[in-house]
């Protein structure tokens, strides 16, 4: 599957999804020489060049209704993200991003047609960690 990411999308993503996402090809628009290039224009020209997925997180695309029609005229998968302002905001959707790429090409390679895919933000306010101090409560692991 060839996999083409917008222009929105943060390039550090790129090495990211290549990396999980081996046997694919995954490119980003500033690495193929397509920065600046138009919406309208990149649905077509990625059709033409073989590319079955683009990743956007441009919101307001699907609500433009040229814009729509490019896509569906496209006939390509497209993902979706949402990212929050800021380095945080980022960081949490580039987490998403990578973390549901493997199941959603999965889910695309077999698909028989189109699809339209959103994928859900990983919460900013719920907590991914645990922090212990061991003087206070030390793990069974830790030696006494």
């Amino acid at each position: 599957m060839r996999i083409l990411l917008d222009e929105d999308v943060p390039r550090p993503v790129l090495e990211l999804l290549q990396a999980v996402l081996r046997g694919h090809e995954v490119d980003h628009v500033q690495t193929i020489g397509w920065a600046g290039k138009k919406d309208l224009p990149l649905y077509r020209d990625a059709k033409q060049y073989g590319y079955d997925v683009v990743i956007t997180n441009d919101a307001a695309q699907m609500s433009d209704p040229d814009e729509c029609r490019a896509v569906k005229r496209a006939g390509m998968h497209r993902v979706a993200y949402k990212q929050d302002p800021g380095l945080r905001g980022m960081a949490l959707a580039m987490a998403s991003l990578v973390a549901a790429m493997p199941d959603v090409v999965d889910a695309l390679t077999n698909a028989d047609g189109q699809r339209l895919v959103a994928i859900s933000a990983l919460a900013r306010n719920k907590r991914r960690y645990e922090i212990k101090d061991p003087r206070r409560e030390p793990p069974a692991y830790w030696p006494r």
